[in-house]
């Protein structure tokens, strides 16, 4: 499955889980995770989709780093299992 279908997915999965998961760009920030998960109850999450087998790149990884020594929640997502995890998880 290309990234961009399962990015699709993931969307459609978090909607119907009650969240958002808004596309995420920082200008001048290279490397953060795709997607901002916002979780009802004030929760939030980062995702980061890849195609199968795929791994974040090293900056992606730093990135990962800095968000989870501020005590965020960031998920490498590279199957629809990962999404179904993923949802588990953040929406229990």
């Amino acid at each position: 499955m290309k990234e961009q279908n399962l990015e699709k997915r993931f969307v459609f999965e978090v909607e119907k889980a009650g969240g958002k998961a808004w596309k995420f760009t920082s200008p001048g920030r290279a490397g953060v995770p795709d997607r901002l998960v916002l979780v009802p109850g004030g929760r939030v999450a980062f995702a980061e989709l890849k195609a199968p087998g795929k791994k974040p790149t090293p900056l992606q990884q730093r990135r990962h780093q800095e968000l989870h020594a501020l005590g965020l929640g960031v998920y490498v997502i590279d199957s629809l299992e990962g999404i179904q995890a993923f949802v588990r998880e953040v929406f229990a």
